[in-house]
């Protein structure tokens, strides 16, 4: 969609015009639904999610300033719809984690080598969805939303240590996946 298109479609939204807000929705609905996939492996809850997400855009359609991109700020909205449900259903997983594991990292442990595998999407997505809930929202947090260990810390309430062993554990956990579903596709 062209810049110019896209903000007459965005100012339609903030005036509450439903033609505007129906044809947003359909712009962005798939794209949307992948963002809260990474977060809810389950398809009914992640399309609930993107309904909860579109609605806070609507609300708050009218604070976003054109300066940034549309889509990072939709994303984000949508990310943080999907992590509140997560901390909502998950407090006790989250409390446990900070309260039970706490690892002494040195700085080598900062520096992550990102995934180099080369998969197509819905594989990377579906490895990523078997991830424990507490992995898979510090793993996308961190590796697709591109949060600190602190912002992840602040906003799942625990600690540095705690988000750095998660995506740790995130990782190997990934490979270990992502190994078995290629052995698996290699045997057909």
């Amino acid at each position: 969609m062209k810049k110019e298109d896209l903000k007459k479609l965005l100012i339609g939204c903030s005036k509450n015009d439903r033609r505007s807000q129906e044809m947003l929705f359909k712009s962005y609905y798939g794209k949307m639904l992948f963002v809260c996939l990474r977060y809810h492996h389950d398809r009914d809850t992640a399309q609930e999610l993107v309904q909860e997400g579109f609605i806070k855009v609507f609300e708050k359609i009218s604070t976003f300033d054109f300066n940034g991109s549309f889509d990072a700020w939709i994303s984000r909205i949508m990310a943080n719809t999907s992590i509140d449900l997560l901390r909502k259903n998950n407090k006790k997983t989250f409390s446990e984690l900070n309260e039970t594991i706490e690892y002494q990292l040195n700085e080598a442990d900062d520096k992550i080598d990102e995934l180099n595998f080369e998969l197509d999407v819905n594989l990377a997505l579906e490895a990523v969805q078997e991830l424990s809930p507490a992995y898979r929202t510090v793993f996308n947090l961190f590796v697709v939303e591109e949060y600190t260990h602190k912002e992840i810390a602040e906003k799942l309430n625990i600690s540095e240590g705690t988000s750095k062993s998660n995506l740790a554990k995130a990782k190997q956990n990934l490979k270990t996946i992502i190994e078995k579903k290629r052995a698996t596709i290699e045997k057909f």
